[in-house]
C-alpha cells in the first residue's frame, strides 16, 4: 500500500486523497474538503507559521500560496515541518548478533588500476552502523527460511531504520536480492510484507497464514521501514523529503552487503509501489552515483507509482469517469468540474517543476489533490480500487488493522528486536511533512532517463487503481524524454499471458531498457489482488524477459 491520500494508500503518493496504502493523503488534506467552500478564511495563519521562509517568496509564489490558502484554508493552516519523536528504548549491544561499522568500512583503502590509493567503497558512511539479529523462524512461523532483522543507525542524526530480510525459498546462493518499499509517504513496508508479497499474511484471527505466491519464492527480499518514524523505525528528528531518505537507503544496503557478502554477487533490484514512484528514482540514482560500491543494482520495478504529477494528474478524470476500462464513478457534472480544474492544476505543477521551491510545490499539491482527486474521494469509493467501497479502516483495508495488531504483540516485537513502544501501519505526520516540504509534486521522473542509461526499468500498474492509475502511468512513460522515446512510443501493447494456462492477465510494451505492464483486475496493490500473476511477472522480469540483450 502506498500513497496516503488523506488515508488513501499505504505505499504510494497522493496527498489530499483518501486512504491509499500505496499512496496516501495526509489527514490534514482530507480535512480540507470540509472547508473548501470557506472562501473567507485568511491565509495569515500558515504565513505566521512559516514567516521566516516566506520572506523570500517571489510574487508569483506568494500569489499561488494566497489563492490556494483561500480555497482550502484548513489544509494550508496545517503547514508544518515538524513531528513528534517516536517513543523507543535502544537495546544493549549484547542482544544483537552482528555489528557492522560504516567508519570501519570507510577506513579500508585499496590500490586501483593506476596504482593510486582509494577507498574500497564510496559514500559518506562514517556516521552509520548496522545492528542485526538472527530471527528464529520457529518463533513466529512467518517462513522457514533464514531471516535477519535489525536497525541501520545514524547516531549523528539520531536516525534508526528497521529492516527484515528473508532468504529465497529456492536457491539463495544464486537467486537475486530484492528491496521492497511501500509508499505513503509514511507507510510501513511491513504492510507490504503481510498484505501483499511477503512469505505470510495475517488473517482476521490475527494468525500467520502461509503465502505460496510470496516474492521470496525465487528471490531474497528485504522489507525496509523508511523514512525514519515509519513502522518500527524511529528518530528524535524527522526526514521529510525523498532525497534525504536516499542517503540512508544507500548506507543500509552498503552495510548489509558488507555484513553478508554471500549476497553481494547476486543481482540486486529495487521494487516498490505508490509513493515509491518518488523514492525509487532517487534511491537508484544515489546508488548508481557511487562507482565504487558493493550493491549489484540490476533493475528497478515501480508499481502504481506517482512519478510525474504533471502528466499523471490529467488522467484522474478519465479513470473516474469511465475511460479506464471500468464503469464511471462520477457523474457528468463532477467530471466537468475536474476538467475545469485541470488547467490551473497543471499550471501550478509547472511552477513547481520550474522552481522546485517548497512555496510553489505545496500550493500545487493542495490545489490538485482537492480539486482533482477530491471529487472521487467524496464518493466513498476505494481510491485504490474503483470496484469497491472503502471499508471502515481509514485506508480502506481491514487487513491493515490485522497487521498492526500483530506487529504490536510483545512476542513479535521481541523476536524482531523492535525498539519502539508501538507500531503504526502509517505515520500521518510523515505524510504531512513530505507534503509541506513540497516533495509530493517534485519532478523525480527527470531522474529516470539517467537510470535507463545503466539499468532496465519496469513500470507496472493494476488497472483498477484510481490514485496512481494505469492511464497516467502509461502516459508519463510514453512522454518521457530519453533516447529510446520514439521506439518505446511505437512499441505495441501485447498480451501478457500466464505460462501455466495461457490466461491473459494484462498487457505489456517494451523498448530498450523501458517496460510498461498493465495488470488486469488488480488495484493499487497488484500482489494483493493478483498474487499468482504478480509473482510470475516478477520472476520473469528478474530472469531477464522483456530486457533487450
Amino acid at each position: 500500500m502506498k500513497v496516503l491520500t488523506s488515508a488513501l494508500l499505504v505505499g504510494a503518493a497522493s496527498a489530499a486523497v483518501p486512504p491509499q496504502q500505496p499512496m496516501q493523503l495526509p489527514e490534514a488534506v482530507n480535512n480540507a474538503f470540509k472547508a473548501a467552500s470557506d472562501k473567507a478564511s485568511s491565509w495569515s495563519k500558515p504565513l505566521e507559521n512559516l514567516s521566516h521562509e516566506l520572506k523570500h517568496l517571489t510574487e508569483e509564489a506568494r500569489s499561488a500560496w494566497e489563492e490556494v490558502a483561500l480555497m482550502f484554508p484548513e489544509s494550508m493552516s496545517q503547514a508544518s515541518f515538524f513531528s513528534l519523536p517516536k517513543a523507543h528504548m535502544k537495546k544493549p549491544a549484547s542482544q544483537w548478533d552482528f555489528h557492522t561499522s560504516g567508519k570501519d568500512l570507510q577506513s579500508v583503502w585499496v590500490t586501483n588500476e593506476n596504482g593510486e590509493q582509494e577507498r574500497e567503497i564510496d559514500g559518506h558512511l562514517e556516521p552509520f552502523s548496522l545492528r542485526t539479529k538472527k530471527v528464529d523462524p520457529h518463533k513466529l512461523g512467518v517462513d522457514k527460511v533464514k531471516q535477519y532483522s535489525g536497525y541501520l543507525d545514524n547516531d549523528e542524526d539520531d536516525k534508526h531504520l528497521f529492516y527484515w530480510f528473508f532468504e529465497s525459498r529456492n536457491d539463495p546462493k544464486n537467486d537475486p536480492v530484492l528491496l521492497w518499499l511501500n509508499g505513503g509517504p509514511g507507510c510501513s513496508s511491513l504492510t507490504g510484507l503481510f498484505m501483499e508479497l511477503g512469505p505470510s499474511s495475517i488473517n482476521e484471527k490475527r494468525e500467520v497464514h502461509y503465502n505460496p505466491s510470496s516474492w521470496n519464492s525465487n528471490a531474497s527480499v528485504i522489507f525496509l521501514d523508511q523514512p525514519v518514524n515509519v513502522g518500527y523505525s524511529y528518530s528524535g528528528s524527522s526526514v521529510s523529503n525523498t532525497v534525504a531518505a536516499g542517503k540512508d537507503v544507500y548506507a543500509l544496503l552498503t552495510l548489509f552487503f558488507k555484513q553478508f557478502p554471500e549476497y553481494t554477487e547476486q543481482p540486486f533490484h529495487i521494487s516498490g509501489e505508490s509513493y515509491a514512484g518518488h523514492y525509487i528514482p532517487v534511491f537508484a540514482s544515489e546508488i548508481l552515483s557511487h562507482k565504487k560500491r558493493n550493491i549489484n543494482l540490476q533493475s528497478v520495478l515501480i508499481g502504481n507509482g506517482l512519478t510525474d504529477g504533471l502528466t499523471q494528474y490529467e488522467y484522474y478524470r478519465p479513470m473516474a469517469c469511465g475511460d479506464g476500462g471500468w464503469p464511471a464513478i462520477l457523474d457528468e457534472s463532477e467530471c466537468r468540474s475536474m476538467d475545469n480544474a485541470l488547467p490551473r492544476c497543471q499550471s501550478l505543477i509547472e511552477n513547481c517543476y520550474n522552481s522546485e521551491s517548497v512555496f510553489s510545490c505545496v500550493p500545487a499539491s493542495i490545489y490538485c489533490n482537492n480539486a482533482i482527486i477530491g471529487p472521487y474521494q467524496r464518493t466513498g469509493m476505494n481510491p485504490y480500487d474503483v470496484r469497491k467501497k472503502c471499508g471502515d479502516n481509514p485506508l480502506c483495508y481491514d487487513e491493515l488493522d490485522y497487521v498492526q495488531e500483530y506487529l504490536n504483540r510483545d512476542d513479535v516485537m521481541e523476536a524482531l528486536g523492535a525498539e519502539v513502544d508501538s507500531y503504526d501501519s502509517c505515520n500521518f505526520d510523515i505524510n504531512r511533512n513530505f507534503l509541506f516540504q513540497g516533495d509530493w509534486m517534485k519532478p523525480f521522473h527527470r531522474l529516470v532517463p539517467g537510470i535507463l542509461k545503466e539499468i532496465p526499468v519496469l513500470i507496472y500498474a493494476g488497472d483498477a487503481d484510481f490514485i496512481c492509475n494505469w492511464l497516467g502511468n502509461l502516459a508519463w512513460t510514453t512522454e518521457l524524454e530519453w533516447p529510446g522515446q520514439k521506439a518505446y512510443a511505437k512499441a505495441p501493447l501485447e498480451d501478457f499471458k500466464l505460462l501455466s494456462d495461457d490466461t491473459k492477465i494484462g498487457s505489456v510494451k517494451s523498448a530498450g531498457n523501458f517496460t510498461f505492464m498493465r495488470l488486469h483486475a488488480a488495484g493499487h496493490m497488484v500482489p494483493y489482488d493478483q498474487p499468482v500473476a504478480s509473482v510470475e511477472f516478477v520472476n520473469r522480469w528478474l530472469s531477464g524477459e522483456w530486457i533487450e540483450a
